[in-house]
């Protein structure tokens, strides 16, 4: 037996953004960038290091929106061009530092080398589907995927049972269309958890989900292992909460690894800096400048102004996170034996849940500390045996029976974030359409199937599921506080919810009698609505029926 147990998670989640209206939009940028910088490079590192031997076993919430963006004919076609055209704009770039003999050509060549490499990989190996490559890493055993709500809703917000239920039963529902089994375990979106939410875990067949630290903490009768080893809820669902020395070594701006003067600075970007006319060609047709990924400049120090940011060299930063992953393996030794003395003998476990966009988009080297540290956890060390949260509950070790206390992973451990003086007015309107779904789903059934236009109610009632379920995601409320993208996110909390009233009253006005017909205008504008909000195309509306 090891003298502890280390437990990766990764939180993979982007919320669902697709607008086929238009050619370009800046927003789908995002899981173009997630593409390249974190899940291309992630998948690349496991399979080296399954092939090499050293197969890591960790877990990654591929969230179902994530999941359906990924599998999303429009959009693999529109990152084929981002791609290639970001290639394009290295090569170039690579051509002119190595002309001009400048400081920055390492990188430069870099970028050309792994945009190249990601390429082939997104066309040859995946063909164009990272949903493939993480089916196959789990099948092969390298990882343990696990899913998400369905949208991202944050569950102690949502005010009806049956739209809680919803958002747990359709994300089971996707992952198996995806991943072709039943998922054991899922992350909560934002770690949000309260006392009842773990009897519709075990209703969808889930065996645990991962908490932050004062969920168990705080939790009755108090954790005899503290959060180095799940509890069960009282009705079976076990519980994986989040390390917190773990968390500041990675994550903290102040302490963290990332923040290192070697590592790529994220904010100094070529969109920003090259001469408009040399970018023109890689740029939306707006002609705006933006954040294009090639970055040529590394930290420097906390208080360096951005102008006096430092060359980034790229073998300085690879030995550099080489460095950080032994330090990360040597404080979780000394961590693992501390704890089992304390212990009496049991072996700790510490589960380590981070967002999986912290590794290659914020921290650029992230991946590459993956991939060191999971190396030399096999090859130099047997004092510390990584496991998946499924692994330690096949393992046997006993597990005490507690009830968790209510709590998320943002700021001050509750909900402030997602409800606030800045955000609260999005829930009325949530909360009047998760009522209204329930009323129309149960309407439904007691008007029975045998209408002659049976087949439209059927898509109308889809189509409401999916407008309240995207109204619900818990990223708009999010981006609200953080100030970041407030009208794109209040926008769309908007027209989800515009959408959705739009559609009830079709559907009321069709079911006012049997023979009425919704109108031409009606039925294209259903048609636009479903090609627009298409997730989610296994959706069956019953689940928001009352019970």
């Amino acid at each position: 037996m090891p003298t502890g147990y280390f437990s990766l998670i990764l939180h993979a989640h982007l919320p669902f953004v697709r607008h086929p209206e238009y050619p370009e939009f800046l927003e789908e940028d995002w899981l173009y960038e997630a593409i390249t910088e974190v899940y291309l490079p992630l998948i690349f590192i496991l399979n080296s290091l399954h092939e090499a031997g050293a197969s890591p076993r960790l877990a990654i919430n591929v969230s179902p929106p994530l999941c359906e963006m990924l599998s999303d004919g429009l959009l693999q076609e529109r990152y084929t061009r981002h791609l290639e055209n970001l290639l394009e704009l290295a090569k170039k770039e690579e051509h002119r530092t190595r002309s001009a003999d400048t400081e920055f050509h390492d990188a430069a060549k870099m970028y050309v080398d792994n945009l190249s490499a990601s390429l082939g990989l997104w066309n040859d190996r995946y063909g164009r589907n990272l949903v493939n490559a993480f089916r196959e890493l789990q099948n092969d055993g390298v990882v343990e995927i696990i899913t998400c709500c369905a949208t991202h809703g944050f569950l102690p917000l949502i005010s009806t049972a049956e739209a809680r239920r919803a958002q747990i039963e359709i994300a089971v529902a996707n992952y198996k269309k995806h991943f072709g089994r039943q998922p054991r375990g899922i992350w909560l979106a934002e770690c949000a958890y309260e006392p009842g939410v773990e009897s519709l875990l075990k209703n969808a067949g889930i065996e645990y989900f991962v908490s932050d630290t004062h969920a168990i903490l705080y939790g009755d009768p108090r954790p005899r292992y503290g959060a180095h080893a799940p509890v069960s809820c009282p009705n079976g669902v076990a519980v994986f909460a989040r390390d917190v020395e773990t968390s500041q070594q990675v994550w903290s701006a102040e302490i963290g690894y990332p923040g290192n003067d070697l590592y790529r600075e994220f904010y100094r970007d070529i969109g920003w800096d090259a001469p408009l006319d040399f970018l023109k060609p890689h740029l939306h047709a707006d002609g705006e400048r933006r954040h294009l990924g090639l970055k040529y400049h590394r930290i420097t120090g906390r208080n360096v102004p951005q102008d006096r940011k430092a060359p980034y060299l790229p073998e300085l930063a690879r030995e550099k996170a080489a460095e950080n992953a032994t330090h990360f393996i040597g404080e979780r030794i000394r961590q693992a034996a501390q704890l089992r003395d304390a212990f009496e003998g049991r072996p700790p476990l510490v589960v380590s849940p981070y967002d999986a966009e912290l590794f290659g988009h914020w921290w650029f080297e992230g991946p590459q500390f993956i991939d060191f540290f999971y190396r030399k956890l096999h090859y130099d060390q047997n004092e510390i045996a990584a496991v998946t949260p499924g692994d330690f509950l096949d393992s046997g070790l006993p597990i005490q029976i507690q009830q968790p206390t209510a709590s998320s992973w943002g700021e001050n451990g509750y909900y402030k974030v997602w409800i606030n003086e800045g955000n609260s007015w999005i829930y009325p309107y949530q909360h009047d359409a998760e009522r209204r779904m329930t009323e129309l789903a149960d309407r439904s059934v007691a008007q029975g199937a045998d209408h002659e236009h049976t087949g439209v109610r059927s898509r109308l009632l889809k189509q409401l599921a999916r407008e309240l379920l995207l109204a619900q995601s818990s990223d708009w409320a999010f981006q609200i506080y953080q100030g970041t993208t407030v009208q794109y996110s209040s926008r769309r909390f908007q027209s989800h919810i515009q959408r959705f009233d739009m559609l009830a009253k079709m559907l009321t006005a069709s079911e006012a009698e049997p023979g009425t017909v919704i109108d031409q205008n009606d039925l294209e504008l259903l048609e636009e609505i479903e090609h627009r909000d298409n997730i989610f195309s296994e959706i069956d509306p019953a689940v928001y029926r009352s019970k």
